[in-house]
């Protein structure tokens, strides 16, 4: 039986912008990386990160706006599955309606 084919996915998560988005991620982030941590050891998190404002970067307040990922897996439907499972998105810190799963292809070497 041969491995089955895996591809590689983009997640683009960013957070909700309510009273409170952040104090909800704060709240529920070392869960979020535990499971994380999992899913690097298993393969299934290629790389993963938080996004920043850009100001973050020029002296203004960091701020956290959302979580960028590299999945690998077999489906689309499977990240889909593994991201709807996380605590950030179960807890209400990713925005569901502007969740972007999409096939990605890298052009240069992968790490």
């Amino acid at each position: 039986m041969s491995a089955p084919t895996l591809h590689k996915f983009l997640v683009y998560a960013l957070d909700k912008t309510d009273e409170g988005a952040f104090e909800r991620r704060q709240s529920v982030r070392a869960k979020h990386l535990e499971g994380a941590a999992r899913a690097v050891t298993e393969g299934l998190v290629r790389m993963g990160g938080a996004l920043l404002t850009p100001e973050s970067l020029t002296g203004g307040d960091r701020k956290v706006i959302g979580s960028a990922m590299i999945y690998e897996a077999e489906s689309l439907e499977a990240v889909r599955s593994v991201i709807e499972a996380d605590i950030y998105y179960t807890s209400g810190v990713w925005d569901p309606e502007r969740l972007v799963i999409l096939p990605f292809v890298a052009a240069t070497p992968f790490p």
